[in-house]
């Protein structure tokens, strides 16, 4: 399982560094404030195939604000460094110590033992709640 979860948290960082690192673009074209063509690769076609989505009285294709390109640019990190981290043990005896002194006394009994086990019951020849007229109601 621990491997497993290893495997699982080393490729996700890795696809993290992938899609921080990379950079792309994506052009898109409106007509008339919608959206007509999105484009990742090339380039958007224009409103000429478009003529029936301009038919409206208020936006023609001879306007020009019907025609509206945008491009969303997504730059990627190019200053990635390497980390390196000492580690050094010395600090950490007094944690190494404090573990190994505590985890001992949560450790379960080997065998169960009931302390009362040869223990005899007193011998009672009266009945207590009778006598003293303790009754739950």
């Amino acid at each position: 399982m621990k491997q497993f979860t290893t495997k699982i948290a080393s490729f996700s960082l890795a696809l993290a560094v992938l899609f921080t690192t990379s950079s792309f673009a994506v052009d898109a074209h409106f007509c008339c404030n919608r959206l007509v063509d999105v484009s990742i690769f090339s380039k958007v076609e224009t409103c000429t195939d478009y003529a029936e989505i301009a038919s409206s009285k208020q936006c023609t294709l001879e306007a020009e604000s019907c025609c509206i390109y945008k491009t969303f640019v997504k730059i990627g990190e190019n200053d990635l460094q390497k980390v390196t981290v000492d580690f050094n043990i010395e600090p950490y005896t007094s944690l190494n110590t404090f573990y190994n002194t505590n985890i001992n006394l949560f450790e379960g009994l080997e065998t169960q033992i009931v302390p009362f086990r040869e223990h005899v019951p007193p011998l009672i020849s009266k009945n207590i709640l009778i006598l003293h007229s303790t009754f739950l109601i």
